[in-house]
């Protein structure tokens, strides 16, 4: 299951992902924002990074205006890798070396046709499990 999250700044892409992830069959939890009210980005990366640190998601998608705010609300939950991606290069190369959980997005910066190749490409690559990567992974989540 995939764990969504947004701002109103995200919100319609974000239901645009979920309608993608739908089509394709994959499960997703929408921890919102329900529509396009003002409202604080903080509380929905935080939610949904929640669910995935915990297990209850396998992975999350957070999208906002810029990607940045959401992303650095997501990265504060113990055990999320939550990595802002504008291009298919960056989600692959952050699930093959840094082992990323979450993927964040900025609505104002991707257009729809992009966001759901960084989506694809993210959700369809796997870790390398390369030795250094692994030690890398350990070194980002020492206290």
């Amino acid at each position: 299951m995939i764990a969504l999250g947004s701002d109103h700044g995200g919100f319609e892409l974000k239901e645009k992902v979920k309608k993608h992830l739908e089509e394709k069959g994959i499960a997703c939890r929408d921890f919102g924002c329900p529509d396009k009210s003002s409202c604080d980005y903080p509380v929905f990366g935080r939610a949904a990074a929640e669910a995935v640190a915990s297990g209850e998601c396998e992975k999350g998608i957070v999208i906002c205006t810029t990607g940045i705010g959401i992303s650095i609300s997501a990265n504060k939950v113990k055990g999320v890798r939550c990595a802002l991606c504008g291009d298919v290069l960056s989600a692959k190369m952050t699930r093959l070396h840094n082992d990323a959980n979450m993927l964040a997005m900025g609505a104002g910066i991707v257009g729809e046709n992009l966001a759901m190749e960084i989506v694809d490409t993210f959700l369809e690559t796997d870790f390398s499990d390369e030795e250094r990567h692994k030690r890398r992974i350990a070194l980002i989540e020492q206290d």
